[in-house]
């Protein structure tokens, strides 16, 4: 019985499982610190963006911190440690080729502000709304596909960060929160065209006026950051002659997630106002117009052979 019990303390009190008693510890201590910080990140950050930020440094932090105790607690000494970090590399670069770039493509995110969540993006093909942004996924709450226009279809899709190296991302938000639109009308020959240009523009004036004077700061901003030409950004009309009806173009400058109900708006008060003209204005549709007939000579006493 007494070699027995010396052979259980011999066993309590070897190297290694000190070690691991002593990594558990330190573990367990950084994971607590990291939930305190997260917890007090909550309490004292009211920026969503910055809190969520801050949140996953705290996260990222903690898991390195543990992965480099782990390394130094069992190797036993810290000089071993690049050593250990080559090997570590060398073997997971053939084996996660994708999910390293895809990490690359996180760091790339984030350093280059290249997107951020609340952010409408497309990439790869795929457009929507950021809801969040991991490690090596984006994930998108997408828009289009069978629904029309800008509204969300309902899916949630899930991207690789690694995609950011290997085509375009559109971003409709981070330094311009606008875009383009335009409208086309097609107005009947005949009608006031002064007329029909002024209701328009009106139109536009009344729909529009809020978003002009917040594009021109927008663009300033953009003209100071980039090497970019001043834009014109107030709605703009053109006119154009077509076979059928005179075709009347607005351009104008909407809030990217206001397109389709400002589209609506536009439409709307448009249509009211060429109403109101009783017939000094009348929008065109296509039609077709006969202008000869090939003359048939029928003989009914002549039987068909």
């Amino acid at each position: 019985m007494d070699s027995l019990i010396q052979n259980f303390k011999n066993w309590l009190s070897s190297e290694l499982l000190l070690q691991f008693a002593q990594f558990i510890l330190l573990a367990a201590s950084i994971l607590l610190l990291a939930w305190l910080a997260r917890k007090g990140i909550n309490r004292t950050i009211s920026d969503n963006f910055i809190r969520y930020r801050l949140k996953k440094v705290a996260r990222l932090t903690s898991l390195l911190l543990i992965t480099l105790l782990a390394i130094v607690t069992f190797t036993g000494k810290v000089q071993y440690f690049t050593i250990t970090i080559g090997l570590f590399s060398a073997g997971l670069a053939f084996a996660l080729q994708e999910v390293i770039l895809s990490i690359a493509g996180w760091f790339a995110i984030f350093g280059s502000n290249m997107y951020k969540p609340g952010d409408r993006i497309e990439i790869n093909g795929v457009k929507g709304d950021v809801i969040d942004i991991g490690v090596t996924k984006t994930t998108l709450m997408e828009i289009g596909e069978w629904v029309k226009s800008d509204n969300y279809s309902g899916r949630i899709v899930q991207i690789s960060n690694s995609f950011v190296f290997k085509g375009p991302v559109h971003n409709y938000s981070t330094d311009f929160p606008f875009v383009w639109d335009e409208i086309e009308l097609p107005i009947k020959y005949g009608s006031d065209i002064q007329l029909a240009n002024q209701i328009i523009l009106d139109a536009a004036r009344t729909s529009l006026s809020g978003y002009a004077d917040f594009a021109k700061t927008h663009w300033k901003n953009m003209v100071g950051k980039y090497l970019i030409e001043n834009a014109y950004v107030e709605p703009s009309l053109a006119m154009k002659l077509t076979d059928n009806w005179i075709e009347f173009n607005l351009r104008y400058v909407v809030d990217y997630k206001k397109r389709r109900m400002t589209k609506h708006q536009l439409f709307t008060d448009i249509y009211d106002a060429i109403i109101k003209t009783e017939g000094k204005v009348v929008l065109a549709s296509a039609t077709f117009e006969i202008v000869g007939v090939a003359n048939l000579n029928i003989d009914p006493g002549k039987k068909n052979r």
